[in-house]
């Protein structure tokens, strides 16, 4: 057994887990093109910059994802970050739907899929993949942004924009 190994057998994931649900993240949507033509997309909240020079973005994607293979095949895809009135888009994202584009404002930006409201808008050119563990690293570079006013859906402890709605209260 290696040291990886030992460590992984000795830490509950639950524990790990639970602690890891209390760092505070954006939620973005990932979006690609299938190689049949479809869009796909998923919310990921495991996301992060990578590079200024040249700008690139980390976006780490479970290998459970239908989106995993059309993401590490693809040319490239797009980061929307999402704003705190998208709750119900990042609702769509995360689930097993089969069609998360029905019901969302969209459109092909080239090769990708672009949504319509996101306040934060990515285009990037996948330049980087690999597998760790059971999740599928994928950087990009970014070749186009968009970016307007707005304040960000945020996750914490698994609850959606939490800033705004502490204890049930909205808060400014």
């Amino acid at each position: 057994m290696t040291a990886t190994e030992n460590v992984a057998a000795a830490l509950p994931v639950a524990t790990f887990t639970d602690a890891m649900s209390r760092l505070v993240s954006g939620l973005a949507v990932v979006t690609t093109r299938q190689a049949a033509g479809r869009p796909c997309g998923l919310l990921v909240s495991s996301i992060c910059s990578y590079s200024v020079h040249p700008p690139s973005v980390l976006v780490v994607v479970d290998h459970a994802s239908r989106c995993r293979d059309p993401l590490t095949h693809c040319a490239e895809f797009g980061v929307h970050l999402l704003g705190s009135a998208q709750e119900r888009t990042a609702r769509t994202f995360a689930s097993r739907g089969a069609d998360k584009f029905a019901d969302v404002a969209w459109a092909w930006d080239g090769t990708v899929p672009r949504l319509g409201a996101a306040p934060i808008y990515l285009r990037c050119t996948a330049t980087a993949v690999f597998d760790h563990g059971d999740h599928t690293v994928l950087i990009g570079e970014v070749t186009h942004t968009e970016v307007a006013e707005g304040e960000p859906l945020v996750c914490y402890r698994r609850q959606f924009d939490w800033r705004l709605k502490r204890n049930g209260v909205r808060h400014p």
